[in-house]
């Protein structure tokens, strides 16, 4: 397999754990775009993205602009083959999409066109779905709306968090990229256009989306599942917001275990 000159657009853990897969069968890109450091925690401590601290480990040049835009004619002078995005969180121009190539590819976490937009992980749990997938297709400017190269399909278990499927997704769509690298840039891979009339779409939370107050206990567990870690599922006692901490689905109901209400330390629940 000859090697294939390709940069790599990617910021949060989700896309390192990408790149690690295209390590292991020897895929390395030869230049990392991410966003940029930014404060994080209480303290504000400005931290580099997980992307920033891969390319770093592994000695590859990493580029952190403020804007896509900017780096236009950067990347057209580098001569690259291959765009490659996976949750780098900008919206790349048509000017960027078209300098490759081979154009620009796309890890998608969803089997698309179902559930296209910011939160495919979400919304497969919030509807409880029995299995989602990994998507890999041409990028265009629409919104995940390119024609599709590959798919690959993940069950997902009824005790499965957003975390847990996260990283699950991951190393699968990981994977499947590096499956179709080789034919695709020597034009083995058949691109097929996507149904937009089977096209659904998942909206970016907010941390408003947790309210479990009038919820039936189906929808709190799809919701605890979605939200855990961020922005976690919370309701609202004698005027008090309590977030729930940890809890289980038994027999059709919704079992708070622990909980922090406003203003205390974590504790447990009873009702």
């Amino acid at each position: 397999m000859k090697k294939i000159d390709f940069v790599f657009f990617g910021t949060p853990e989700f896309s390192a754990i990408v790149l690690e897969e295209l390590k292991k069968e020897g895929f390395l890109p030869s230049l990392i775009i991410t966003a940029p450091d930014k404060a994080v925690g209480r303290k504000h401590i400005v931290t580099p993205p997980a992307v920033k601290l891969w390319a770093d480990e592994h000695n590859i040049e990493c580029w952190q602009p403020n804007h896509p835009r900017e780096i236009i004619e950067g990347l057209a002078s580098r001569g690259a083959e291959l765009f490659i995005v996976a949750s780098y969180g900008y919206i790349l121009s048509q000017k960027i999409l078209d300098i490759p190539q081979h154009g620009t590819l796309n890890v998608h976490t969803s089997l698309l066109p179902k559930y296209r937009g910011a939160s495919p992980i979400e919304s497969a749990l919030l509807n409880n779905d029995p299995v989602t997938g990994s998507t890999i297709m041409q990028m265009t400017l629409g919104m995940d709306e390119g024609p599709i190269i590959t798919q690959s399909i993940v069950e997902i278990e009824p005790d499965m968090t957003k975390p847990d499927l996260f990283h699950l997704l991951a190393h699968d769509g990981g994977k499947l990229l590096t499956s179709i690298l080789g034919d695709y840039v020597t034009g083995k891979c058949t691109a097929i256009p996507q149904n937009d009339a089977e096209a659904s779409y998942s909206h970016k939370i907010t941390k408003a989306d947790g309210d479990i107050t009038n919820n039936d206990d189906q929808t709190r567990w799809n919701k605890y599942r979605a939200y855990y870690g961020w922005p976690g599922v919370f309701f609202f006692e004698d005027g008090k917001r309590i977030k729930v901490t940890k809890a289980r689905f038994e027999n059709e109901e919704f079992i708070i275990e622990r909980i922090i209400p406003e203003g205390k330390n974590e504790m447990g629940y009873k009702k």
